[in-house]
């Protein structure tokens, strides 16, 4: 029951986007189309499960012993920036109408501040490693709920008849509000709380 706890806390209580407020230049920057959204949902997800195992046992094998605690902040970066350009890597080669779909957003993720939030979690919680790894897939997974929910909601808005002074980025703020009031909505389940 504890490791479901932390899985629905992280993806729907505590989502890293509409509750947390995280992670937001990818959020509006990408969610205009539902495939942007779903393809950096992956590279996002790919990028949080391997810095959170990467970053937890680095600072439980290396920082820790060694009284090294105080540089995680830099060390985190570096191997979050190590996998992002892997990632980019892979995607230039492999899918680069994807890759220009991206464009800046792609490299963004390095600097995502949910992706170094949730490996700060991870220790700061004291979760185990198989914790840690819940964590991740629960707030990776609420990161994909909440931008694919966004970008469906963008695609439809769009080609609503909206007031000229409310179309692009003030319609988007209003929808991730009325999204982030309807996840509030889950506080308190399970004991969970904001």
């Amino acid at each position: 029951m504890r490791l479901f706890a932390i899985f629905f806390g992280a993806m729907i209580v505590n989502n890293i986007l509409l509750m947390r407020f995280l992670g937001l230049c990818s959020f509006f920057g990408i969610s205009n189309k539902l495939e942007n959204a779903v393809s950096m949902t992956w590279a996002v997800t790919f990028v949080m499960a391997m810095a959170s195992l990467v970053t937890w046992g680095l600072y439980h094998f290396l920082l820790l012993p060694l009284g090294l605690v105080f540089l995680r902040t830099a060390f985190f970066i570096l191997v979050i920036a190590a996998l992002v350009q892997l990632v980019e890597m892979y995607m230039k080669k492999n899918a680069p109408g994807l890759y220009r779909a991206l464009g800046i957003y792609l490299p963004l993720i390095t600097t995502n501040c949910a992706i170094l939030a949730v490996a700060f979690l991870n220790i700061d919680y004291g979760y185990s490693l198989l914790e840690s790894l819940v964590y991740t897939v629960g707030v990776s997974g609420g990161y994909g709920v909440a931008i694919v929910l966004f970008a469906s909601l963008r695609e439809r808005v769009d080609k609503a008849p909206v007031p000229e002074a409310f179309k692009g980025y003030p319609i988007a703020f209003i929808l991730a509000g009325l999204l982030s009031l309807a996840f509030m909505g889950f506080a308190g389940m399970f004991g969970i709380q904001l």
